[in-house]
């Protein structure tokens, strides 16, 4: 589903891609971490083309995402993002912040798109909330409205950026199990979290970053089992420590 050949990113002298190769499958869940300044997230913000490489390619379910003809709007409607920070709009409540890309990219009516918006936040356990506003919300809630309107665009591939970092610890699982139940029916994800109890219990693969270098890819029993670098080792037992 997502294909990284060889991609490089500069930010001037700084060298923050190396020679990243890998692919994440269809129905695969990816789990990147690392620690920060590691790359993570630039490397999940360069499929959509929030972050754009100097070298290499992405293919996007056999597309190259840099070609030259590619419609972005229509791509990056095919690419559902979760960011740390919850973007939603605070003026709009939550029924009309998952409504309003169906509507203006894909041209639902806004019947139809209020029916799938009731019905993901059905899915995500806050149907009593479609009339509330961001403002109203606890931020773990926010987050479970930021992930039905990125499933609103019924995209092939789910990316999520550091979903919980912002989030109060009692608020962590809930966004958590949310997750999960998309990783059971079978989505393809690719997560950037520092929550290694989630990685262990879903993830296919782990992929462990450091200094823009994709250092190790292993089922989660082979990284936390026996990692094979130094440096992935020293991680994991830092986390542990901590």
């Amino acid at each position: 589903m997502i294909d990284f050949q060889n991609v490089n990113k500069w930010y001037g002298d700084y060298h923050a891609l190396n020679g990243i190769a890998a692919q994440v499958g269809r129905g695969e869940v990816v789990v990147v971490c690392g620690p920060s300044g590691s790359g993570k997230s630039t490397l999940i913000r360069t499929v959509n083309r929030l972050e754009d490489i100097q070298q290499g390619r992405i293919e996007f379910d056999g597309q190259d995402i840099h070609s030259p003809g590619l419609n972005l709007n229509q791509f990056r409607s095919r690419v559902g993002f979760v960011f740390q920070s919850f973007n939603l709009f605070p003026h709009l409540s939550v029924a009309d912040n998952i409504m309003l890309a169906p509507m203006s990219v894909r041209r639902l009516s806004r019947s139809q798109a209020k029916e799938r918006a009731l019905a993901l936040l059905d899915r995500v356990g806050l149907a009593a909330k479609a009339d509330s506003f961001p403002g109203q919300l606890s931020g773990g809630q926010q987050q479970r409205v930021a992930i039905a309107r990125a499933l609103a665009m019924e995209p092939p591939a789910m990316l999520f950026d550091e979903p919980t970092s912002a989030l109060d610890p009692e608020m962590v699982g809930e966004v958590l199990q949310v997750m999960k139940s998309l990783a059971r029916e079978g989505m393809t994800m690719m997560c950037v979290t520092h929550e290694m109890g989630f990685a262990r219990e879903v993830a296919d693969r782990v992929w462990f970053m450091d200094a823009g270098t994709l250092v190790e890819s292993g089922t989660p029993q082979e990284f936390f089992g026996q990692p094979r670098s130094d440096r992935a080792r020293k991680f994991l037992s830092d986390l542990r420590s901590h």
